[in-house]
């Protein structure tokens, strides 16, 4: 089986860095897809939706490639958040997040132009936050780092020093998980491996 090229159609630095870090070189084409557009309560239907969007909408890019689109977001409390719009959103966010849990959803979406297949699917993993101080929370928000991300943090970068524990994939956390790109890939008829760079 010829082996096609691998694009990413995320702008997400960590998606791109993980498939780095496992030797996997993607062509990067963000998606330009409006995600207003969509309004799901349900967060695994909301991350499958948008990551087969973004996906689809960079498809037209190429004539033989394997596309992969992700989109994650925070489940808590009955509400989902995906990246706060500014420092006092994140802030706020914080505040309900310390000392409490969530789910974390990401949606993932393969589309193979040369078997013209499609499979789309949700991982989610369980974060459990630390207890912090109000001056903890503003110095974490003051970094930056929460306005970029789904959740208003990351795990691989500062905000690994306020994540307790989780239950479930821990790359998932990061905006791909990397066992469920392996299954998805087997679907296909491809090994991991076909794409080590």
């Amino acid at each position: 089986m010829k082996i096609p090229p691998f694009v990413l159609a995320s702008a997400s630095p960590a998606r791109r860095r993980l498939l780095q870090t496992v030797g996997i070189e993607p062509i990067v084409r963000a998606s330009d897809f409006d995600e207003s557009q969509i309004e799901l309560s349900e967060p695994a239907e909301l991350v499958k939706t948008l990551a087969q969007y973004k996906a689809e909408t960079v498809a037209p890019q190429f004539e033989s490639a394997l596309i992969m689109g992700c989109d994650s977001v925070l489940s808590m409390n009955g509400e989902i958040y995906g990246k706060p719009p500014d420092t006092s959103e994140a802030i706020a966010r914080w505040q309900i997040m310390q000392g409490n849990f969530g789910d974390l959803y990401t949606g993932h979406a393969l589309i193979d132009l040369d078997q013209n297949r499609t499979i789309v699917k949700s991982q989610v993993t369980r974060v459990y936050f630390a207890k912090m101080s109000d001056r903890a929370i503003q110095a974490y928000v003051a970094t930056g780092e929460p306005i970029k991300c789904a959740g208003a943090f990351a795990i691989e970068g500062f905000g690994s020093f306020f994540v307790e524990k989780i239950e479930g994939c821990h790359t998932n956390v990061i905006g791909l998980s990397l066992p469920l790109l392996r299954h998805m890939l087997g679907e296909l008829g491809y090994d991991v491996t076909d794409f080590w760079q």
